[in-house]
């Protein structure tokens, strides 16, 4: 079809829907719950109340109003800036860190076919892997600009969490493109729709069980989220990378790591429970294609659940051991499962 004015027309407002429906909704709107979600799972967990002191005359709905109470806050707050010979980075870093996190979407499929993804690419995970890693310049550019030692440290720590991590959870899912054979998330997903042994779906999960779990571990350990939140561990540099920011500066840094959070379920769910699969549910009909974006959308709230529990149930491990977690166990447990699914492809193939 010839590129005509529009074609171009429609497509752009095509992809400005799908962004709309999928990024400002779907993400947005669960990073949004999350910043109350997290604190009242921590308070169930931990035997407390949790948030419930916003209100409006005697409504408070369990503390559902906090995610309107803290944007307002957040807005009308004065914002400080440190004495820092770099103020136009200290004010850009906050942004570094939270765009690169919502770029990201553009490549998962929420449901089947080309129209549920917002960029059809080959290039899939690839894609996630080069532009995630950007959101790293986001927190050190603010920790060095902040003008600050504890802030430095904390984006020092971020810098070599990122690089240790970013090679386990690379080889993590080099056994999965191996498996299904392609770095295009759609056609991984298509893959995961066939059956082991007529009974077990081919999701990744049963296919690469150990990958899952380092996948989940690097990934939360790239987020920088307990137990790996030595970056901002509290006892030792009171705030780490973000000590210095305030108001809007803060809670754009805070609302990166809940979207983040959110894309690690959507990997997740995508690369490991079959994203929009449904075991023994084949057709094309709208009905059933609405079933399927359901059914992603749940399977990747699962995964966020899985990363709250973490959160709210390991202590923090110190900055030794996070080290020597992703260079000593992380990465050769790694290679050995590249190995392993190596061997046994080959001796598949050879049968």
């Amino acid at each position: 079809m010839p590129l005509t004015g529009n074609v171009i027309l429609d497509l752009v407002l095509w992809t400005v829907i799908k962004f709309a429906a999928f990024v400002l909704v779907f993400v947005m709107g669960t990073a949004t719950v999350l910043t109350w979600l997290e604190r009242k799972y921590s308070a169930v967990i931990q035997n407390r109340i949790g948030p419930n002191r916003a209100n409006l005359g005697s409504l408070r709905l369990g503390g559902l109003l906090h995610m309107l109470a803290d944007p307002i806050k957040m807005l009308t707050k004065e914002d400080f800036s440190p004495d820092t010979a770099n103020p136009w980075m200290f004010r850009l870093a906050p942004l570094v860190a939270f765009v690169p996190a919502m770029v990201v979407f553009a490549v998962i499929p929420f449901g089947p076919g080309e129209h549920m993804m917002i960029a059809n690419t080959e290039l899939g995970i690839l894609f996630i892997f080069a532009i995630a890693s950007l959101n790293v310049y986001g927190s050190v550019m603010g920790a060095w600009a902040s003008n600050n030692k504890w802030s430095l440290m904390g984006g020092l720590r971020i810098s070599a969490q990122m690089v240790s991590y970013e090679v386990a959870i690379g080889l993590t899912l080099c056994g999965v493109f191996m498996i299904y054979g392609s770095t295009d998330l759609q056609e991984i997903v298509v893959a995961q729709g066939t059956t082991l042994g007529g009974v077990v779906p081919a999701w990744g999960i049963f296919t690469q069980p150990v990958a899952f779990v380092l996948y989940l571990t690097c990934a939360i350990a790239e987020n920088k989220r307990a137990p790996f939140d030595v970056a901002e561990a509290e006892s030792e540099l009171t705030a780490g990378y973000w000590t210095e920011y305030s108001a809007m500066g803060f809670a754009v840094l805070a609302l990166a790591e809940f979207v983040e959070i959110v894309l690690i379920g959507c990997v997740g769910a995508t690369l490991f429970l079959g994203g929009w699969q449904i075991p023994g549910v084949h057709g094309s009909t709208p009905g059933l294609m609405a079933v399927q974006v359901a059914a992603f959308l749940l399977k990747t709230l699962f995964v966020i659940w899985l990363q709250l529990t973490i959160r709210w149930t390991l202590p923090r491990f110190r900055y030794d051991q996070v080290m020597r977690l992703g260079w000593r166990i992380l990465l050769p447990a790694a290679l050995v499962n590249l190995l392993v699914t190596g061997v046994a492809l080959l001796w598949v193939d050879r049968n």
